[in-house]
Parts: structure tokens; C-alpha cells; sequence
């Protein structure tokens, strides 16, 4: 009972367009469906991605960077051993916060303004002789 027939007069109708074809030119998709071989779309290899590995996630030797500092010095900030000093103040909300007056609001020039950048760099030695 293990026998079937060849189908050399047989037609199969295609799951893709709905035509009939010659059974023996039939072939099965990856998806299941019966079409003909002039129909047959292989699998992309998008749908099987490669498995990758992951990502390293940190030196193994890694060390802290140290900042330092700065202290003020007779009212004036002063760097703390470092060849230079940058103090930036521009902390968000308050002063520094955008706000409206209802739907209009007010100049962002006013508020960019307000932003201090303090910056030295090296040292300077004054002489008058």
C-alpha cells in the first residue's frame, strides 16, 4: 500500500497564482505551498539571521578618570593643579529655563544670555620694570 502514481498525465493546481501545471513540475516552498518551479521562491537569508556575538563590555585594565576641582583663592577661582581650568555653570531649570507667557513664548536670546562660560588656560606673569 506504500505506492503511488507517478502523475504523468496528471495537473496540479499552484497555491501561488491558482493555474494548473503539470504535476510532475510541481515542488513545495519552505512556506508549505505547492507551485510550479517557474513560481518557486527560495527562503531569504534575512529570515535565518546569523548568530553574532556579543559586543565586549569593558577594558580589562580599566582605570577611573580623576577631575579635579577648582577652589577659590582670595574670591577668585583658581585651578587645583591642573595645567588649566574650565567652571561651566549652566544648570537647567532656573534662570537658565525657557518659559512662556501662555501659547507665546519668551525670547530665547534673553534666556542664552543669561549662560556664563568661565574658562583659564595656563598662567600669565605680569612684569613692569
Amino acid at each position: 500500500m506504500g505506492k503511488f502514481a507517478t502523475g504523468k498525465q496528471s495537473l496540479s493546481i499552484s497555491d501561488r497564482s491558482g493555474l494548473a501545471f503539470p504535476y510532475t513540475e510541481m515542488v513545495r516552498e519552505w512556506t508549505g505551498a505547492w507551485v510550479h518551479i517557474s513560481e518557486y521562491e527560495p527562503k531569504q537569508p534575512q529570515l535565518d539571521p546569523r548568530p553574532h556575538a556579543a559586543d565586549p563590555q569593558s577594558l580589562q585594565h580599566a582605570r577611573s578618570q580623576h577631575f579635579q576641582q577648582p577652589t577659590m583663592v582670595n574670591g577668585v577661582l583658581s585651578s587645583s593643579g591642573g595645567s588649566g581650568m574650565i567652571l561651566v555653570d549652566l544648570t537647567l531649570p532656573g534662570d537658565f529655563a525657557f518659559s512662556s507667557s501662555g501659547m507665546v513664548p519668551e525670547d530665547g536670546n534673553v534666556a542664552n544670555n543669561r549662560r556664563q562660560a568661565l574658562t583659564s588656560l595656563g598662567n600669565v606673569t605680569v612684569s613692569i620694570t
